[in-house]
């Protein structure tokens, strides 16, 4: 697709749509990590389950509440042609997110031996951060793809093919006008 200066977007533009997307991005992120967290600290603490086991429950119970967000507020506007795929990348790559995450909290408790729970929550704030990075990225590339560009030949016969629907449409009006005026003149004779 041959692309002219004037059909690219300046960068100061498209920085200003990439940091409302990174906010909306944010917005339903936050919203994850609060019912991760939450999760997380009603499983270790509430039912007295292993760390791990409980990031891991946490994780998906925000992974099933942030596709919502992602798919239907911040990439409602993206080609969702084949949701089966993109649903499959999605759990894909936020899988590939919950063992970033899993992995620090594990190497943190495992490894460091640091393994009260305020040590875990601030695991967890690292490896959520690492994998949050990592799931933006992924997301964006290859799970909520854009549509794609229309040709430059396609948006001028879409422009003509609308401009000749405009002109029919207003011939049509203009006919209408008319012979309401011609019985407006009939009934006043």
């Amino acid at each position: 697709m041959a692309t002219t200066a004037a059909s690219k977007p300046p960068l100061v533009q498209k920085l200003r749509g990439l940091t409302g997307e990174v906010v909306k991005f944010g917005v339903v992120g936050l919203s994850g990590v609060v019912i991760n967290f939450a999760v997380f600290w009603v499983c270790i603490n509430g039912l007295g389950l292993a760390s791990l086991r409980s990031n891991i429950a946490a994780t998906v119970i925000a992974i099933a509440t942030n596709y919502l967000g992602y798919r239907y507020w911040l990439y409602r506007d993206r080609d969702a042609a084949s949701r089966k795929r993109e649903i499959t990348l999605f759990l894909v790559f936020s899988g590939i997110g919950m063992l970033i995450e899993t992995g620090v909290l594990a190497f943190t408790v495992y490894v460091l031996h640091l393994d009260s729970h305020y040590e875990q929550l601030g695991a967890k704030v690292i490896g959520l951060a690492v994998a949050t990075v990592f799931r933006f990225v992924s997301y964006r590339t290859w799970v909520f793809t854009a549509l794609p560009e229309p040709e430059p030949a396609a948006v001028a016969s879409t422009a003509d093919a609308a401009d000749a629907a405009d002109g029919q449409e207003l011939a049509a009006q203009a006919e209408l006008m008319l012979v309401t005026e011609q019985i407006r003149y009939a009934k006043a004779e």
